[in-house]
């Protein structure tokens, strides 16, 4: 089983080099409110995991540049088991200052989050 989640794990990362995403082009105004309003967000993945690759993609597709963390090394996996209860990625990170602190999981939720982070933030 190892072997072929090796061998998987590395077509996705082949394919995914090959097929890169064109990011949306914004203005510097726009791209900067999108900065502004994902400070404090990072992502907890592990990089060849098709649904962390999907979450990637559709950041890169977005122009969105947010911190990556791999989840399968410390400090990040105690992090992500402390904070958000278990291993699971891709997981984001949403800190909101203080205590306050969410981890949400599953990639449509994140990919969904976001994307609705920037209408707003671009709406502003």
């Amino acid at each position: 089983m190892f072997i072929i989640r090796f061998i998987l794990g590395k077509l996705i990362l082949f394919f995914n080099a090959i097929f890169a995403p064109t990011p949306i082009a914004r203005s510097a105004e726009d791209q900067q409110k999108i900065r502004s309003a994902t400070v404090g967000i990072s992502l907890y993945q592990f990089e060849a995991c098709p649904f962390c690759v999907k979450v990637r993609r559709s950041f890169a597709r977005q122009n969105i540049h947010i911190p990556i963390c791999d989840a399968k090394t410390d400090p990040y996996r105690t992090e992500l088991l402390n904070g958000g209860g278990k291993a699971q990625a891709p997981c984001l990170r949403i800190d909101r200052g203080g205590n306050d602190v969410q981890w949400l999981y599953e990639s449509k939720d994140i990919i969904a989050y976001m994307e609705n982070l920037i209408t707003v933030a671009i709406r502003e």
